[in-house]
């Protein structure tokens, strides 16, 4: 995980509950920061590094899946944990069609929630790697040339040099040329290394 601490984001108008659940977070070495309700969260929106909600799903105001609709159109890839009461089962499925990750009856066992919200920061962990990885690949994209950008697109479709130097007009020894530059521009040791850098950024060439 980043080596930066998790921050537990409780969102709920039950005082008591937050305190509750502010308190076993923290004994767990979770740091916590607590709102009073889903439009409190929204005005600090204190969304950095490593983080997840625990939010009840009714709420006066702006309900559980009123603030997951509210992220979705932010933007803001965060796992959320939806707290319900009993037969709110209905509601618990509603908010993980708008991205909920998941929900938790009330009565919960301690542990149980512990281990959803450890899940819950390993996921977001795996989503900022892959973003950054993501962030990374595009950089090394804009140092290419245009007719490098050729040759990449031609290799990650599966062509062989003497084909892409067909398509492009050029002679195959160009294409090689092109070939070893992009490559170390890119940073990639071997050709599955490239395929597997566009196929992250979504320029995988395809007939």
């Amino acid at each position: 995980m980043s080596s930066e601490p998790a921050i537990v984001h409780v969102i709920d108008d039950d005082e008591a509950l937050r305190d509750s659940l502010t308190f076993l977070l923290r004994t767990a070495d979770l740091e916590v920061m607590s709102h009073s309700s889903a439009a409190a969260f929204l005005d600090s929106l204190p969304l950095t590094g490593l983080t997840c909600i625990i939010t009840d799903v009714r709420m006066p105001g702006l309900s559980g899946i009123d603030l997951l609709r509210r992220i979705r159109e932010l933007g803001i890839e965060v796992p959320v944990i939806v707290i319900t009461g009993h037969g709110d089962v209905p509601l618990a499925v509603e908010a993980m069609r708008f991205g909920a990750i998941d929900f938790l009856e009330k009565p919960f066992d301690d542990e149980i929630l512990l281990q959803s919200v450890r899940a819950a920061l390993r996921q977001q962990a795996g989503t900022a790697k892959r973003q950054s990885e993501r962030a990374e690949i595009e950089g090394r994209l804009g140092t290419l040339s245009p007719r490098e950008r050729d040759v990449l697109g031609g290799l990650v479709a599966g062509r062989a040099n003497k084909q892409i130097a067909f398509e492009l007009g050029i002679s195959p020894r160009t294409v090689e040329i092109y070939r070893a530059n992009l490559m170390d521009k890119m940073q990639a040791g071997s050709l599955s290394d490239l395929v597997r850098m566009a196929l992250i950024v979504g320029i995988l060439g395809r007939e």
